[in-house]
């Protein structure tokens, strides 16, 4: 049984409400199917209407986009990391200022590990509505959205403005910018050349895992697959990491942060030990399904069903948020 101070604490896949005016890009003919879900923290949405599931800080902010066939998000950069898994569907990122300096395709359970500071954007290529998870480096997840220039002129286009704020106002609806607001400035020449272009070659190997290489890797053990000793080696002031039936266990553990369990595939069953803030319980979680688990709760997740399972485990490593680390 879940108590309800926990069941507080999971955002179900079925509950989760969208934003459709989340970003600049709204209207852009394009984008302007994509939905945008803010899970954990208050992301980087610029519209005053978007739902926040959770509030608790992290130490990171966990969020989603879902989009149909063919929808694009559009170019733009981020002060901290920015990281995404394939929950369902088949997408293709791409990088650049022009979105042409490399690109990589990515199936159902891969992770993107995006470099911090290069502009970059994502459309969903399969046949169906897909949908992406993402995690943001930071409570406040960077102060914002950086957007390369051709996205705040396209939106201007199609009625939507963003204050030099970072707030966002629809001129379709009568909306304007209030007195002594500036638009969002674009970027300058000048700052535009400090935004990298890395090659397909330079970003895959170090920034993408694979779901399959890391359910071989996982066979006996979980792998960090985001971390400084990592798969992905990176600390972006978190890690994430990756775990299947083989090892999976009924031993309690914990952590001195939040801890956030995500399933990819299969039912997860999730049991905790009571404490003075939370009684003793159970929940199930299934893909798509967000879990937050308190700091200092003894916990354990293995598959409550037979067939294919596996799960991404997020926690907070007090490392800097910004600019992501290589060796």
């Amino acid at each position: 049984m879940t108590p309800p101070e926990m069941e507080a604490r999971i955002v179900r896949y079925g509950d989760l409400k969208p934003c459709r005016t989340a970003f600049i890009d709204a209207h852009t003919p394009g984008s302007d199917q994509k939905e945008n879900f803010t899970i954990i923290g208050g992301g980087v949405s610029e519209a005053a209407d978007q739902h926040v599931h959770l509030t608790i800080p992290h130490g990171f902010n966990i969020g989603a986009a879902g989009q149909p066939p063919k929808c694009r998000n559009s170019l733009h950069s981020h002060r901290t990391a920015e990281v995404f898994f394939v929950l369902k569907g088949r997408w293709r990122f791409f990088w650049g200022r022009w979105g042409k300096a490399g690109e990589v395709v990515l199936e159902e359970g891969d992770i993107f590990n995006i470099p911090t500071g290069i502009f970059r954007g994502f459309e969903n290529i399969g046949d169906d509505y897909g949908m992406i998870m993402a995690i943001l480096g930071g409570d406040d997840a960077g102060g914002g959205v950086i957007w390369a220039p051709q996205v705040i002129e396209d939106a201007r286009a199609h009625g939507l403005v963003l204050s030099e704020q970072g707030k966002l106002y629809d001129t379709k609806k009568g909306q304007a910018l209030p007195a002594g607001v500036g638009p969002m400035p674009l970027l300058s020449e000048q700052e535009l050349a400090n935004f990298p272009e890395p090659t397909t070659a330079e970003v895959v190997p170090g920034y993408v895992a694979r779901y399959w290489d890391m359910v071989a890797l996982s066979d006996r053990k979980p792998v960090l697959v985001i971390g400084e000793t990592g798969m992905l080696r990176d600390r972006p002031g978190f890690e994430v990491g990756f775990l299947t039936r083989g090892s999976s266990t009924t031993e309690m553990h914990r952590h001195d942060r939040p801890s956030v369990l995500m399933p990819v595939k299969g039912h997860w069953r999730v049991v905790w030990e009571g404490n003075a803030h939370y009684p003793a319980g159970e929940a199930t979680l299934a893909p798509g399904d967000t879990m937050s688990v308190p700091e200092h709760l003894d916990h354990t997740a293995f598959p409550s069903m037979t067939g294919e399972a596996a799960l991404y485990h997020v926690v907070a490593t007090g490392d800097p948020a910004g600019p992501t680390w290589t060796a």
